[in-house]
């Protein structure tokens, strides 16, 4: 999907270069950081890591979507709501949920739902439902194999290099569009998004994103390259401790593309896919989130992004700084989460001596350590931010108090899992690792 997306928009190739400029760069000039990394397994993630994001347009795509990913070991994570931010869509993360399997497979896709409901214009509803339920977004060889691995509990190598290959046919971009510049033009008045999603053949990926250890110099050197940044980077301040997960981009392309019509094609233009930039940090507790919601909660109240770049980030940084930002700190008043790994120091004790210490105690003598655990998952503002700096100065419509977690669950056909759950059980499973390396070997049975 990479290789794909790299050949249809080139300018990610050229992000791709920044980012592993920037990463080589922060990783020689902090080693304590890359063994760090190293120590976690996490290293090797950096260069391979991914996040997508895609949009769909009915209940039964997100269904058929959610066995897909199923099929790569990627689960709903989340349920986000954009319809208040004016973003009439609610969506969910599909990625892997275990650390072993992250570290195999470390890559998740945002997947976003339309909701026809809110189309106010009947009619036009009922025109985009019409044209969404004739397309076909899966290939016949992808639902074939998904129903293989549904029956066997998998698949063989051949049948899994042939899943790939019909899988992201799925994604891929047809600039051909499957209604007239009429049609087309009707739905982007009432929102781009919305025109994006009807209008074509099926779910292109509209953005890969490379994760970066410095987002502030991919940031400061995106216009070097020829690359358009938006102006503000979405998420906390730049921090000693990064904490959740910190977004830029680059403008969406004006795309050439073919309209219906009753002489043949017409040519026009779409704008919806860009480029993405993260830095993801500790995941926090749910403490922890909520001090965080109440600073970002201050910032946006006293003209939140709309002050100028430089203007905001200081008034960003100036209101975070009630925010721990050591992770000692952030780790003995629960506001993130950690995961614990035995260092191997004995330090002169006895053989199971240490399991009957405290985690704290383990922790303040050096024979346990602690490491942030990676936040994996998206912010419902930043990701709404993100999406409105690529749609214009136009869509800041306002769907407040329109959630609806119970229809799109009904939709996806499965329940999502709770982010916090998923981070407490990594913290707890790493807990129980420890004990079990500190624990007294079993003595064999006297004969």
């Amino acid at each position: 999907m990479s290789d794909m997306y790299r050949s249809e928009v080139p300018q990610y190739g050229t992000l791709m270069e920044l980012v592993a400029e920037v990463n080589a760069a922060t990783l020689a000039a902090d080693p304590a950081l890359k063994a760090d990394l190293e120590r976690t397994d996490d290293l090797d993630r950096i260069d391979l890591e991914r996040h997508g994001a895609i949009r769909l347009g009915t209940a039964e795509e997100l269904s058929t979507m959610r066995r897909l990913f199923a099929v790569m070991g990627m689960e709903p994570v989340g349920y986000y709501d954009l319809s208040v931010a004016g973003v009439p869509v609610h969506s969910t993360a599909f990625r892997p949920v275990r650390e072993e399997n992250l570290a195999r497979n470390p890559f998740r896709v945002f997947t976003s739902l339309l909701r026809l409901e809110l189309i106010e214009d009947e009619a036009l509803r009922q025109e985009a439902a019409a044209i969404l339920s004739r397309r076909r977004i899966f290939t016949p060889g992808a639902l074939a194999l998904i129903e293989r691995f549904e029956a066997a509990g998998g698949l063989t190598d051949a049948q899994a290099e042939d899943f790939v290959r019909e899988a992201v046919e799925t994604f891929r971009w047809h600039r051909e569009a499957t209604v007239d510049e009429g049609t087309y033009q009707r739905l982007s008045t009432v929102h781009r998004l919305i025109a994006d999603v009807v209008c074509f053949k099926g779910p292109h990926i509209n953005h890969l994103t490379p994760r970066t250890l410095d987002i502030d110099a991919v940031q400061a050197a995106m216009p070097t390259r020829g690359i358009a940044a938006k102006d503000v980077i979405e998420g906390p301040p730049t921090r000693r401790c990064p904490i959740l997960l910190r977004q830029t981009s680059f403008k969406a392309l004006e795309e050439p593309i073919l309209f219906r019509g009753a002489d043949g094609a017409q040519a026009g233009t779409h704008t919806a896919r860009f480029g993405e930039i993260e830095q993801r940090g500790l995941a926090l507790t749910c403490k922890g989130r909520a001090l965080y919601d109440e600073l970002l909660a201050k910032v946006r109240d006293a003209g939140g992004q709309g002050n100028a770049g430089a203007d905001y980030a200081t008034h960003l940084a100036g209101v975070f700084e009630a925010f721990p930002d050591d992770h000692e700190t952030l780790r003995r008043e629960g506001l993130g989460y950690y995961r614990y790994v035995p260092t191997g120091k004995s330090g002169g004790a006895a053989p199971g001596a240490l399991d009957s210490l405290s985690l704290e105690t383990l922790v303040a003598s050096g024979h346990v350590e602690a490491y942030p655990i990676v936040y994996e998952d998206f912010l419902p503002v930043s990701a709404a931010g993100i999406f409105q700096s690529n749609l214009g100065g136009q869509e800041q419509r306002s769907y407040a108090g329109n959630a609806s977690r119970g229809a799109f669950v009904e939709a996806l056909g499965a329940e999502v899992r709770d982010e916090f759950e998923v981070y407490e059980e990594a913290q707890a499973r790493s807990i129980e690792a420890v004990r079990e390396t500190l624990r007294p070997a079993r003595q064999p049975d006297a004969a």
